[in-house]
């Protein structure tokens, strides 16, 4: 499975899943409207039909609260009220019988005692029912549930309807997000499987040399000198696996925790001079001319020492790699336009067109210079590390003496 498919599937997986949730949060919020809005409008009919009670008791013509054959309490406009088109009344004497108008159905036997609302149907009807005693008989009184179910029939329809658009939303939206955060993800971890095939690759290489000199130290007798000229390979593929180990372990440190060892105003120039008194003597025993341009003032950068340090140790070591014997390199300490920058010319091969986009890379090495220089492709790596983690800027290109010209600009102090 490619890189591009596999944060695809990832990505569908965790857009299905968001999906699902919010389909179940959804459908719990709708439930929720639903039974809150029945049991409200359910309390308007309940307070209808009390209140209904305490406006009067049973006239004459109709048997309705209030009097009056045709209407309910508060006259003929009680019909058009929301949620009250018509309250049903019963009036029951005390021998039993039962007065009505011819609008109003028949009182079902079981409903003749009902007191507290509750709901019934009544000629197929539900409805909510209520009665109370008045004089020596009693007056139950009905509403029927339509305005109720007519209200729990429009939020359901409007539910369904917005359902599918929020959730090709949710889908499609995860969908994005999910490959947005993935791909970096799979990117990173893509990374580190070709870091460890590379480290294993550069890492078989001075073993192998170490492996076939001991095998044929101890094959047979040999003269002392094959014995010191062996020794001196096995020295030399061992000094370069540690190299190795080092640069790898502290790549590895600096990718798990991103921790330095503070920041702080470090003068860049007495960085540039420190580094450069150290690579003096290999500068020598080649005959490089090894040079500091920096100003008496600081050219102040708020970053780590230690950082610092290493990136230009990586520089300066890379241009006495990489300089033919007797050439010439230059570091150059400056401020442009209040900004610190640092730069490192030599007079090398340079770098090709080609490779200047991979030369940041893990155990890249151009193919015109890999057979120059002794290493495994890591110290520019980390040097990209340390320019990334103190927000400063590359310039990379021909130097003026020939070869390659490094430069690094970082954000004015303060």
């Amino acid at each position: 499975m490619t890189q591009a498919t596999s944060v695809r599937a990832q990505s569908i997986r965790v857009a299905l899943t968001a999906t699902v949730v919010v389909a179940v949060i959804y459908a719990a919020i709708a439930a929720a409207v639903i039974a809150f809005a029945t049991f409200d409008l359910t309390g308007q009919i309940d307070a209808r039909l009390i209140a209904s009670f305490n406006q009067g008791g049973p006239g004459g013509g109709g048997g309705r609260p209030n009097g009056g054959g045709g209407a309910g309490p508060g006259g003929p406009g009680e019909r058009d009220r929301p949620f009250g088109p018509q309250i049903f009344a019963w009036t029951i004497a005390p021998d039993g019988s039962v007065t009505k108008d011819a609008a109003t159905p028949v009182l079902p036997a079981e409903y003749v005692a009902v007191s507290a609302p509750q709901t019934a149907t009544i000629s197929g009807e539900r409805v909510r029912i209520a009665g109370t005693q008045r004089g020596g008989g009693r007056i139950v009184v009905a509403q029927s549930l339509s305005p109720v179910e007519d209200t729990q029939r429009t939020i359901i329809i409007g539910t369904l309807a917005i359902a599918p658009f929020l959730l090709v939303a949710i889908f499609v939206g995860a969908v994005l997000v999910g490959r947005h955060v993935a791909e970096p993800v799979e990117a990173a971890r893509r990374r580190q499987l070709e870091f460890t095939a590379d480290a294993s690759h550069e890492l078989r290489t001075p073993l192998s040399v170490i492996e076939a000199h001991t095998s044929l130290a101890l094959a047979h007798e040999r003269d002392a000198g094959w014995y010191q000229n062996a020794f001196t390979k096995v020295d030399h593929e061992s000094r370069r696996m540690r190299r190795l180990l080092e640069d790898m372990l502290w790549l590895a440190r600096f990718d798990a925790a991103r921790v330095s060892t503070g920041s702080e105003p470090v003068d860049l120039a007495t960085v540039a001079r420190q580094a450069v008194d150290r690579f003096d003597a290999i500068a020598q025993t080649r005959h490089l001319t090894l040079e500091v341009d920096a100003p008496e003032d600081a050219v102040t950068v708020t970053a780590s020492a230690e950082l610092l340090d290493r990136l230009v140790g990586v520089l300066v070591d890379n241009a006495c790699k990489y300089a033919p014997e007797g050439g010439r390199i230059e570091i150059k300490v400056a401020l442009d336009g209040g900004r610190p920058t640092l730069t490192v010319d030599d007079s090398g091969p340079g770098i090709p067109d080609g490779d200047r986009k991979h030369i940041f890379d893990r155990f890249h090495r151009s193919v015109d210079t890999a057979g120059q220089a002794d290493g495994a492709g890591l110290g520019l790596a980390i040097a990209d590390a340390v320019v990334k983690a103190t927000r400063g800027r590359w310039t990379v290109g021909q130097s003026t003496l020939g070869g390659a010209h490094f430069g690094i600009r970082w954000p004015a102090a303060g």
